[in-house]
């Protein structure tokens, strides 16, 4: 029996992993009192007994708690570690080490949403040489307002109530052009220039879509959505939860509309490969509350406990 200790379990990541693993009769959920739940003795003294610490505090409590113990295994769900070189990433699919590097690490950080899009449509053009490193991206994503944690979901609850025929639909935000998920997309894909990334929430409650542009300036040698599709096409070939859709494949949209909420309630990332030669469109969508945050924890525990890796995970 694996024991797990979810520090910070009553906010939305949280509970998600909790309702996930809770089910599991090769998983022992270890709790903490709630009035003990600041306490770092007494925080101490449960994360001595477990086999994994999944930390979702705020970056501050996250850095915090980890100073605690130079013995414990951690996922950290937190901004804190995505860019820290003692921290492995978290995206076993990212390129053909990731996965064995997260079995064996002791401190894992599972991705943001919005870069989990990113990099899964982006680093393998970069890995296998057609985007440059230099290439300056330009990223418009919109995801479901769960994503922006209690109080953004309680916002738009109460609005859904209190005014159903004026929802605010999409609203881009981050208008400063600094978001925190930035630098994490930078690092790890590699990219010499930060993009330029506009997220959105829309009025719904999970589900995202992360749109990257690319043009042929940016390229090495013929750019066409055939030879992008291709290559992630075989970066994900033998990946269960990834899926990649022949280029301008139409079978998934709605009239012309691509639904957001595809993903929703799985642990799967579906790409897909649109346009033409002077202009290509890489679309991941996934679940910001799955493979965006929850489920992507529950499958790097999976891989530091030398289980299935999709033990517990719908894709």
């Amino acid at each position: 029996m694996h024991k797990v200790f979810i520090d910070g379990q009553a906010g939305t990541t949280g509970l998600l992993i909790h309702d996930r693993l809770k089910q599991r009769e090769d998983i022992q959920l270890l709790e903490i009192e709630h009035q003990q739940r600041k306490d770092l003795s007494a925080k101490r003294d449960i994360m001595e007994t477990a086999d994994v610490v999944i930390l979702c505090l705020p970056d501050d409590a996250a850095r915090e708690t980890v100073k605690l113990s130079n013995k414990v295994r951690f996922i950290d769900a937190s901004t804190a570690h995505r860019t820290d070189p003692n921290w492995i990433y978290g995206l076993p699919e990212l390129n053909a080490s990731q996965r064995d590097q997260i079995r064996n690490a002791r401190m894992v950080s599972n991705p943001g949403c919005y870069p989990t899009g990113f990099l899964a449509g982006i680093s393998p053009l970069i890995e296998k040489g057609l985007l440059k490193k230099s290439a300056l991206l330009s990223i418009n994503a919109i995801s479901g307002y769960s994503g922006g944690g209690r109080n953004m979901i309680e916002s738009y609850e109460q609005r859904s109530a209190d005014a159903p025929d004026s929802l605010w639909y999409s609203r881009p935000y981050a208008l400063h052009l600094s978001h925190k998920h930035v630098p994490e997309m930078m690092a790890i894909s590699g990219l010499d220039t930060a993009p330029l990334f506009m997220p959105s929430v829309g009025h719904y409650e999970r589900g995202m879509l992360v749109n990257v542009g690319i043009f042929p300036d940016f390229c090495e040698g013929e750019l066409s959505p055939e030879r992008v599709q291709t290559i992630l096409a075989e970066h994900f070939a033998e990946e269960a939860a990834v899926t990649v859709y022949p280029s301008n494949d139409e079978s998934q949209l709605d009239n012309g509309f691509l639904d957001p909420q595809g993903c929703n309630h799985t642990n799967r990332i579906e790409l897909f490969v649109f346009g033409k030669a002077e202009q290509i469109l890489v679309t991941a969508r996934l679940d910001n509350l799955g493979k965006g945050a929850s489920a992507a924890a529950v499958q790097n525990l999976n891989l530091m406990l030398g289980v299935n890796e999709l033990e517990g995970l719908v894709i």
